[in-house]
């Protein structure tokens, strides 16, 4: 529609005798930009196909916008084509003037003198272009890394661990307590408390009556008076539940905790997990491994398994006492066995059968005391306690017994808070490596969590994406029959990044797979532009003869206004992802940022640096001798610019032709 609208303000202008039919002006524009239009979309289309071949979490959250990006980009092709062409010749004003609006008549006023500027100081603006991008190198060696933004659910969960063996009720009663206590000390964030505690009867999540997960329902962030960001609240909330001994607590969020459970069958952000085969030395270990990334930087909740302190009654055959008796071991053990239950038969009724069980009594099981009076009848009539028989002695034993891949594996987690987990976790490997010394043999450690995530996502992501960028090079090959022109507008790529890179780091905001998305996003559009501007200098160079440098100035200020559209429909598009608040938010605004910044540094970049670079670009015999013959006729309306310099650098006037196909 801008080329139709420019060519008609061109055809009002000619003399009455040279007029074109206006189905045939709208008709010649479309074509005139159908090749950049079509390899343009095209080469979008290729840089959302990364997208499509993320897996596990990544590729749910990503994977839909994607497709909606590709139909969407697919059917406003066939429609911008078709459908477009006829409603500007029905709708689009009958007398169309060439004055440009305000807004680009003082863009270009601004652009022009700084584009002369920038033609006469070619050099000094390369520099300037490169101490940017390394400029924006170093920016992104700080920014950090993490695998998704935390979603900010409404609601947390305190995970709280208690000394195996913590009786059940005495489990009740004191998490009734704290939450009395939450509900209390925090009355304008807090809308409800409730506990979930030990194994359920469809048993999904095992657990012990010495771990709890508490769910705290918060109330609109508005109410809030203790604190201002979740992050806040939360640090309000583990200062009062640490004053309480003998428990262990760390924050997570639902949604959250359950994704780390599915994922990588952990609950913290980051997680190592250490492998071996003796419970003293994996004990050991992990208490090593805890206390060595305590004390770094943004380490929260750092804990690890209770591997052992489960209270066990182990009863132990006297072989000497049953011998001198004349007791079987058999009839011990089975006495042994029918403290818990012993299965002695079965119960059949009709189609239904049931196992027929032997317990004792409770009276003869609460404690090793009445275990032991327990009395055993001996063949020769006597009856002889238990305790005569065998030892019976209380002792620890192992409360969790975990294992991968057949092998024992302990967990130590850590939540991750106030600093990005990818340089944490570098911070922790440097750490545990020069603190822990593990034995020779089957020890070893692995990093997983949602670091582990992160790295899949990254490793699958360096293999796609070069691809994918190889892919456009081809493309813009395919337009320019050149592999400098292709290069040429493949410089929009790094420029584009410079801005997408400051944008981060302004908000405050890590690397992410969601600002990588961005990135990925963000390459279509810097390559379209530099697509179109070098398109239309080449029409000008083949089809009026004009040299490099007239072609250059004028095809960027002709040129401008179309190249300013784009990039403020493409900002503008994202501003509510990039403003959002609201649920889920956090997720999209690494990737909204990255394209708002990139598609603001690709644009005035690509109006400075792709003008300077493009005569030392150009293919030999860039000029009208190149032309292929296939552009039909050609008219040249000639109008003043000024403030443009001429070809020799010297102020004044200069002449833009404008070319009609």
């Amino acid at each position: 529609i801008e080329n139709c609208m420019r060519h008609l303000a061109h055809e009002s202008g000619a003399a009455a005798g040279r007029r074109r039919s206006r189905p045939e002006v709208i008709r010649d524009a479309a074509v005139e930009v159908l090749k950049p239009a079509m390899f343009g979309q095209v080469i979008i289309i290729i840089v959302f196909l990364p997208i499509l071949t993320l897996e596990g979490v990544e590729g749910k959250l990503f994977r839909p916008m994607a497709f909606t990006f590709v139909f969407a980009l697919v059917g406003s092709l066939v429609l911008s084509l078709t459908l477009m062409p006829v409603l500007g010749s029905l709708f689009l004003p009958r007398k169309v003037s060439e004055r440009d609006p305000l807004v680009i008549r003082a863009a270009r006023a601004v652009y022009a003198p700084v584009l002369r500027v920038a033609m006469r100081q070619r050099l000094a603006v390369l520099g300037l272009a490169m101490a940017l991008l390394a400029l924006a190198a170093l920016l992104a060696r700080g920014l950090g890394t993490e695998f998704v933004p935390r979603l900010l659910e409404g609601s947390l969960v305190e995970n709280t661990v208690r000394l195996a063996g913590t009786d059940l009720d005495e489990s009740v009663k004191y998490n009734t307590q704290l939450e009395k206590v939450i509900l209390a000390a925090f009355p304008d964030e807090v809308e409800h408390v409730w506990t979930r505690m030990g194994t359920a009867e469809v048993a999904t999540d095992p657990m012990g009556p010495e771990l709890m997960d508490v769910f705290i329902t918060l109330k609109p962030r508005q109410q809030w008076k203790r604190a201002a960001s979740q992050a806040q609240l939360v640090e309000a909330f583990d200062r009062l539940l640490r004053e309480y001994p003998g428990q262990r607590v760390a924050f997570t969020q639902p949604i959250e905790m359950r994704m780390n459970e599915l994922i990588a069958g952990v609950r913290g952000d980051v997680a190592i997990k250490l492998y071996g085969d003796d419970f003293d030395i994996l004990t050991a270990k992990s208490r090593e491994i805890a206390k060595a990334i305590e004390g770094i930087q943004g380490a929260s909740d750092v804990s690890s398994e209770q591997l052992t302190g489960q209270p066990v009654l182990q009863i132990r055959v006297n072989s000497d006492a049953i011998a001198r008796y004349g007791i079987p071991a058999r009839a011990v053990l089975d006495i042994v066995e029918s403290i818990g239950t012993l299965e002695v038969g079965d119960v059949v009724e009709g189609q239904l059968r049931f196992p027929l069980v032997v317990r004792l009594p409770d009276r003869l099981r609460q404690t090793p005391a009445s275990i032991g009076s327990i009395m055993v009848p001996a063949p020769g009539g006597e009856r002889l306690p238990l305790s005569r028989l065998a030892s019976i002695v209380e002792t620890e034993g192992p409360s969790t017994i975990t294992r991968e891949w057949g092998q024992r594996r302990t967990t130590i987690q850590a939540n991750v808070r106030g600093r990005d987990v990818g340089s944490f976790v570098a911070e922790a490997q440097k750490a545990v490596a020069a603190a822990v010394e593990l034995p020779p043999g089957r020890y070893r450690l692995e990093w997983g969590g949602q670091f582990e995530n992160m790295r899949r996502a990254q490793t699958r992501l360096a293999i796609v994406v070069p691809v994918a960028l190889l892919l456009i090079f081809l493309l813009l090959y395919l337009s320019f029959r050149s592999t400098a022109l292709a290069a040429l507008v493949f410089t929009g790529v790094p420029f584009a990044g410079v801005g997408g890179v400051a944008s981060l780091w302004l908000r405050g905001l890590p690397f992410s797979i969601s600002a990588g998305i961005g990135f990925i996003a963000l390459s279509g559009v810097a390559v379209l532009n530099g697509l179109v501007m070098v398109t239309f200098i080449r029409q000008l160079r083949q089809r009026t003869g004009l040299s490099c440098h007239d072609a250059v100035v004028q095809g960027s200020l002709i040129r401008l206004r179309p190249v300013l559209m784009t990039a403020s429909v493409a900002a503008l598009g994202f501003v509510p992802m990039a403003i959002a608040t609201g649920m889920g938010a956090e997720v999209q605004r690494p990737l909204a940022t990255v394209v708002i910044g990139g598609v603001l540094s690709s644009t005035l970049l690509t109006m400075l640096i792709l003008p300077v670079l493009y005569p030392w670009f150009e293919p030999r015999g860039g000029s009208a001798a190149e032309s292929d013959g296939n552009h039909g006729s050609i008219d040249v309306h000639s109008q003043t610019v000024p403030g443009l310099a001429g070809e020799d650098g010297r102020p004044g006037a200069s002449s833009r032709d404008t070319v009609s196909a």
